[in-house]
């Protein structure tokens, strides 16, 4: 699978905004790993044409950003989510004194800024990796028509991505929820768990989407070869 990917762009000058001209947002790539695919959704503009995108939105008041990414996935494509953490590179520090030597993080994988065209000036945009549900959780959040959302817990910390896909009996497909849009235009939107490849061929192959569910698919990958490392690495293994 290779594609021509966006590149990072650099600032030339400063800026600032007051708390009033900007937006913070977040939106998620999300995989069903034992199936290899991933949700976009699609939508129609103003001329009646189709096109694919990432669910994305407006984190709420008060939210964090990676709970705010999954609560847009939900939201805007049916299927709950938990962010999924990854070996991939980030520049946010260790916290100190440093209690986790994990290479695994649910940072972000692209952000993004572009202005808006009402009300705030500048909309910041958070992207990132997580993954489909398992059926106990589905069960678990399960809510009624009119109740508020319930964000699911994080991924354990000692759960390999091996045995994460055991937890699903063969075939098992992701429970899609209806009617989940919070708006109109939501409520409009069609959602598809497509194998990796078909996506970024929908979602447009040299954007910043496109490069979202590379990353996220990358990582994956190379989440499970360093699990079979340390697996090879285990005295339990060797003995």
């Amino acid at each position: 699978m290779t594609t021509d990917t966006p590149q990072s762009t650099f600032p030339t000058f400063n800026a600032q905004f007051s708390s009033s001209d900007f937006v913070v947002g977040a939106g998620v790539a999300i995989f069903h790993i034992a199936s290899q695919r991933v949700v976009i959704c699609s939508a129609a503009n103003r001329h009646g044409q189709k096109f694919y995108f990432l669910p994305k939105g407006r984190r709420d008041a008060g939210e964090e950003s990676g709970k705010g990414a999954e609560r847009e996935g939900y939201e805007e494509s049916g299927y709950r989510n938990r962010l999924l953490p990854l070996p991939i590179r980030h520049c946010q520090p260790q916290a100190h004194p440093r209690v986790d030597s994990s290479p695994l993080s649910a940072e972000p994988v692209w952000m993004e800024l572009y202005p808006m065209n009402y009300g705030a000036v500048q909309y910041v945009l958070y992207w990132y990796i997580a993954e489909t549900l398992t059926p106990e959780l589905e069960i678990e959040l399960e809510t009624k028509a009119g109740e508020a959302y319930r964000p699911p817990p994080s991924y354990p910390t000692n759960l390999s991505l091996r045995d994460r896909v055991k937890m699903e009996p063969e075939g098992y497909e992701p429970l899609h929820h209806e009617g989940t849009g919070v708006d109109a235009e939501e409520q409009t939107y069609i959602s598809y768990l497509l194998p990796v490849d078909e996506a970024i061929q929908k979602l447009g192959k040299n954007g910043v989407m496109a490069d979202v569910v590379l990353k996220g698919w990358k990582g994956i990958q190379d989440r499970y070869t360093l699990e079979a490392v340390i697996d090879s690495e285990s005295p339990l293994q060797q003995g």
